[in-house]
């Protein structure tokens, strides 16, 4: 498959074969840190999606080789391609799916800690919040109907957007940072084109092919 000849949106199974042929494609995880430990595809860099701004001009500066974006479903990835080309990167391409297609298509990936993802995070919060504000609207006072009244509104304005800041918020607690968590190595590695630092080959086991799994 020519360079040229490469889709911008591409299919799980269709990016495996790719990296058989061509093995200096350059994977870029755009998931939060606890999200890669959890799940990744082997050889995949960790830049999460609100440090990746920072580090546009210099992957745009050193990285030639085609990049494909990942994350869980790839709404996050889409934003990361619209950051990056913002910056003037060529050669960008979305996982279609993200790794709930390249998990659903029974594809090899490297575990560690199982961890919940970005996107069910969010929903328990916001679900958790909206009830809680409904009973305590009655039983205690009305008033806390303005909790979930808030809570779908800006979900909203999420949908809307494509933007969540209750996401942007969850992504920075230390549940979805962990300690092994190094983006500078990270990103220097990507220019570099070494393998990905800042993982603890320890904790790691490469899961075997299935053909069905869960997010």
């Amino acid at each position: 498959m020519a360079e040229a000849l490469i889709p911008r949106v591409i299919e799980a199974r269709d990016l495996a074969e790719l990296l058989e042929e061509r093995p200096g494609i350059r994977l870029l995880d755009v998931r939060t840190p606890g999200e890669y430990e959890s799940v990744r595809i082997r050889g995949a860099y960790n830049v999460p999606l609100d440090r990746l701004n920072e580090h546009g001009p210099e992957l745009r500066a050193q990285v030639r080789d085609p990049i494909v974006l990942i994350c869980n479903s790839g709404q996050r990835a889409q934003r990361a391609e619209a950051a990056l080309l913002d910056s003037g990167m060529p050669n960008l391409h979305v996982l279609k799916g993200g790794m709930t297609a390249w998990l659903g298509s029974g594809l090899s990936v490297e575990r560690g800690r199982d961890r919940i993802s970005l996107e069910r995070q969010v929903r328990i919060a916001a679900g958790s919040l909206a009830a809680l504000g409904g009973l305590l609207a009655l039983l205690v006072n009305p008033l806390f109907a303005l909790l979930p009244t808030f809570i779908g509104s800006g979900l909203v304005f999420a949908g809307i957007t494509d933007t969540c800041g209750m996401a942007m918020l969850l992504s920075k607690l230390p549940y979805n940072r962990p300690a092994t968590c190094d983006v500078e190595a990270m990103v220097q590695a990507l220019k570099d084109g070494s393998a990905p630092v800042g993982v603890r080959r320890s904790s790691l086991r490469e899961a075997p092919t299935a053909t069905t799994c869960a997010s």
